[in-house]
């Protein structure tokens, strides 16, 4: 039985293995290593889950330790392009493990955080960077990184990139790297479109595939309920109360659907937690660090958590919504029974949905086993406890806006005093009542232009 002690990677590499207990390799890691240590290009075709990042960063940092160098000022010696902010993070984590007991720098950029302090990072040059495309042709176009050191180039979840708009991005990218470098390609699925890409970016490469395109993993037990829109929140307070969840992902179509779970949930006394491109990125933080460390079971989530966000322990996948595009499925329910465990998929399908579960279940070749309403069903429907309502809009700077009212009608109140005269004809303007028997202070005023009709007010006109 192979295992990574068998790949002859670096020594700093190995003791970092051990240290996380890392043994045997997947099989994507199996056929990719020793490729990847012969320098030559490869296109990984692998189900999320499976180990890609393992596959792509062990190599390539045995690379890097065997021909050790300074990297440049603003400039990389590895560069790793990522669709999203969450998994972008999580491989640069990656990389720091594995890399732990050497001196190699890994830095991470990505959009919604400040620009300027990723620009003194990169300012000494690193030798891992991963990045998400939009911040990569940021920092670009400020001249605070340059591509012309790249010898490792790695494009992960490839299709993702695809389906989020980046191929105008890639295709820019593309030709600022350098013509002699080692490219990496990895993606879950293949379709015709992202064949093409990879022509685009690879030279004579050795083409790895360790599942059948658009296949769920095996240990994955898919449930699937029909149900109305409208009773799909009762549906799920139900399911949560009688499954044994460890961690469960649901997923919604729109932010504002995942927002309006949450809300549903917690009128419930059911905590639970959201993350969407509306998050900012300290909330979509908070939101995933508190379901790695089991704050909560619940994170409800759209399509941007659908891949590459290794969360262990997640024993359920509920799609509340359906995804119209049969890979996302996929994906979604990719996010348990990882690492040989076991998994379960539970979908509401509503009327509308019905085309898309077909669609599905065509693409995937499975068919997901029924599952009854509840018992008493139609009672939960009228007895589910209302939403808790969003927060107010506060206005600016938090204001309460009927307070703002009620001191700006105090305000033209006290205008009215003094015999109704108008409070600019009062002489010069106080900042505010006396209080406390202290004297009010005057405001100071800049003193008047003496320029031409600065005085014109003064004129008295005759006849």
């Amino acid at each position: 039985m192979t295992t990574f002690n068998d790949f002859g990677l670096h020594a700093d590499i190995n003791r970092a293995l051990a240290a996380k207990d890392y043994t045997q390799p997947t099989p994507i890691q199996l056929q990719a290593i020793p490729v990847l240590k012969q320098g030559r290009d490869l296109c990984g075709i692998a189900q999320t889950g499976t180990g890609k990042t393992a596959a792509f960063s062990l190599p390539s940092i045995h690379h890097l330790l065997t021909y050790p160098h300074t990297a440049n000022p603003r400039s990389c010696r590895m560069l790793v392009l990522s669709p999203t902010r969450e998994l972008a993070a999580q491989i640069a984590q990656s990389c720091r493990d594995y890399g732990r007991f050497t001196k190699l720098r890994v830095s991470t950029v990505f959009g919604g955080v400040p620009i300027n302090k990723q620009i003194r990072d990169l300012a000494q040059g690193v030798d891992i960077l991963v990045a998400t495309p939009g911040r990569l042709l940021d920092l670009i176009d400020q001249r605070a990184l340059r591509m012309d050191d790249v010898e490792i180039f790695v494009l992960d979840e490839a299709d993702q990139m695809m389906d989020m708009g980046f191929i105008h991005s890639l295709r820019r990218v593309a030709k600022l790297l350098p013509s002699r470098r080692q490219n990496l390609f990895f993606s879950a699925t293949m379709p015709k479109e992202i064949a093409g890409l990879a022509d685009q970016f690879l030279n004579d490469p050795v083409t790895v595939s360790v599942t059948p395109q658009a296949t769920t993993a095996e240990k994955i037990r898919q449930f699937s309920t029909f149900v109305e829109q409208k009773e799909k929140q009762a549906l799920l307070t139900a399911v949560i109360g009688r499954e044994d969840i460890d961690r469960a992902l649901i997923f919604t179509r729109t932010k504002h659907g995942a927002d309006r779970v949450v809300r549903h949930l917690a009128g419930a006394k059911i905590k639970a937690m959201a993350i969407h491109g509306n998050k900012s990125q300290a909330q979509r933080t908070q939101a995933l660090q508190a379901f790695r460390s089991g704050e909560i079971k619940l994170l409800v989530a759209t399509d941007i958590a659908a891949r590459g966000i290794d969360v262990s322990g997640v024993s359920h996948v509920i799609n509340f919504e359906i995804p119209n595009v049969p890979e996302q499925y996929v994906h979604r329910i990719g996010r348990t029974a990882r690492a040989g465990a076991e998994g379960k998929a539970i979908s509401f399908i509503a009327p509308d949905e019905r085309t898309y579960m077909r669609d599905i279940e065509r693409v995937t070749r499975t068919k997901s086993e029924p599952m009854p309403l509840p018992e008493n069903f139609s009672e939960l429907v009228r007895n589910l406890p209302k939403p808790v309502q969003p927060p107010r809009d506060t206005g600016s700077k938090g204001r309460n806006p009927q307070r703002q009212r009620e001191e700006a009608l105090a305000g033209r109140g006290e205008g009215q005093r003094h015999g109704g005269q108008p409070r600019g004809d009062r002489g010069p303007r106080r900042d505010g009542p006396a209080t406390d028997g202290q004297p009010q202070r005057k405001r100071r005023f800049r003193p008047r232009n003496k320029s031409v009709g600065a005085h014109k007010g003064a004129v008295k006109r005759v006849g």
